[in-house]
């Protein structure tokens, strides 16, 4: 059977836009920080890679709460009224909670910047960045726009745009050999954000109904099923950089934590894939939960898992076996103390598309208050462990800290699933097994197929 018999115009449409998107977000993001970390000091990186954690950890937070809700019910609900008092309800939340994380800015940013030992440029970034936020509001309600008509076309082309417009930036100054400013990178990612909002608008006209009538229903509603998810995605997010975080809050010498960041942002290939196929996922497993029941749904989870698994862990093993090269040729070799921790991330991020996947799988079934659960618990282990292991080991403890919970966390969310719908890791070593034997056959075909071409 080919592998268009199992995957529909939808899955293959759709996978190709998103993975391109998360690819080149995470390339021109890894390009730009080649760039940086020849030009910045190491505590001018660490500032750069904490104001980084702030932002994304919003971001994306904000964007689970919104995008999750906003998809599920516009791409389940036919009537054009009903749509637009979703997305409009949406909106409202989305301009509420960026009002109040921009106050948050204004009034704590100078607490939170001594705190974590960065000096008077965390806060000064992060107020910069504020009109940023609000270019944000408007890019992640269109992106949800986008994702809940199915279309991934216009995602990629606003978030290509932001990346290639910061990448330009930052070229422009390495070759008229322009000092870099901190601040001024947070205004020039604010600029590159209106940028991309306007490109992912002109790709969003055609499902815009241009109607603003937001309804307390559903903006309780939106709540009601966003909220554990909104909750959920600030612990994931704080749980996916405590390393940095504690790094740079209990080892105040400024460079700890940019070394710890040049390995995550290598280990971020890894989690390409992983998030694209969430994107994808989501709306189809929230249908299928539905329609179909959880047989439906088993399968789905345990043959996109795997096929996540085939690339990950493959280039996982290479990550473990040539860390300092790999170092040497993204950070240099003033960075070869991350090489330890690029090894300890990658053994755990072999794996994390399980992880990734369950919690996904949980919030498009309506189980968002467990998945809640199970991230708060994972959390609590994870500044446990973390915190242990940084008193007995030192610098690299939060590294070692991170694999023991993420192996331990994979366990756990794979005994949830298997009691809740069934799944078994058996089922996603058979499913990996037919995606390697297809990729051999592919591949043996077209050896055959060269051998008898003529002139061969």
């Amino acid at each position: 059977m080919t592998l268009k018999k199992y995957l529909s115009s939808y899955w293959i449409r759709s996978a190709f836009y998103s993975i391109l998107q998360r690819f080149s977000t995470t390339l021109f993001g890894l390009i730009n920080f080649v760039v940086l970390i020849r030009t910045l000091s190491k505590p001018q990186m660490g500032t750069w890679a904490l104001f980084l954690i702030v932002t994304t950890i919003f971001e994306i937070t904000k964007g689970s709460l919104l995008k999750n809700a906003h998809v599920r019910y516009v791409s389940t609900n036919a009537d054009k009224t009903e749509r637009a008092a979703v997305a409009s309800a949406s909106l409202v939340i989305n301009v509420s909670i960026t009002v109040l994380f921009s106050l948050l800015i204004c009034f704590f940013s100078d607490w939170l910047s001594n705190w974590l030992h960065a000096g008077a440029d965390l806060a000064t970034m992060l107020k910069w960045f504020i009109p940023g936020l609000f270019g944000m509001v408007l890019f992640s309600h269109l992106e949800a726009v986008q994702q809940s008509h199915l279309d991934f076309k216009g995602v990629f082309a606003g978030y290509f745009t932001r990346q290639i417009a910061l990448f330009l930036i930052i070229c422009l100054h390495t070759v008229l050999k322009i000092p870099f400013s901190l601040p001024m990178l947070a205004i020039y990612q604010s600029a590159c954000i209106f940028l991309g909002t306007f490109v992912i608008y002109l790709y969003s006209r055609p499902y815009l109904l241009y109607r603003f009538n937001p309804t307390w229903i559903w903006i309780k509603r939106i709540f009601g099923y966003g909220g554990y998810i909104f909750s959920s995605g600030i612990i994931g997010n704080v749980f996916a950089n405590l390393d940095q975080i504690l790094t740079a809050r209990f080892i105040p010498d400024g460079k700890s934590v940019a070394s710890y960041n040049a390995a995550t942002r290598i280990t971020q290939m890894l989690d390409i894939p992983s998030y694209a196929a969430a994107d994808v996922l989501f709306p189809k497993v929230s249908m299928a939960s539905i329609e179909e029941g959880s047989d439906k749904v088993r399968y789905l989870y345990e043959r996109m898992v795997a096929a996540l698994l085939c690339f990950t862990v493959p280039i996982g093993l290479i990550i473990v076996a040539f860390p300092k090269l790999i170092i040497t040729i993204i950070a240099g070799a003033r960075y070869l103390d991350a090489a330890p921790i690029l090894q300890l991330y990658a053994i755990a991020g072999m794996l994390g598309p399980m992880q990734n996947q369950a919690a996904n799988l949980l919030n498009s079934i309506g189980k968002s208050g467990l998945c809640f659960l199970l991230n708060t618990l994972q959390l609590s282990l994870k500044l446990g462990i973390n915190l242990v292991c940084l008193k007995y080991i030192g610098f690299y403890g939060t590294a070692w800290g991170s694999m023991i919970t993420g192996i331990l966390a994979v366990a756990g969310w794979q005994m949830m699933l298997n009691k809740l719908i069934g799944t078994k890791l058996s089922g996603i070593i058979e499913h990996m097994a037919d995606f390697y034997k297809k990729i051999y056959l592919n591949i043996n075909n077209i050896f055959q197929k060269l051998k008898k071409a003529p002139g061969a």
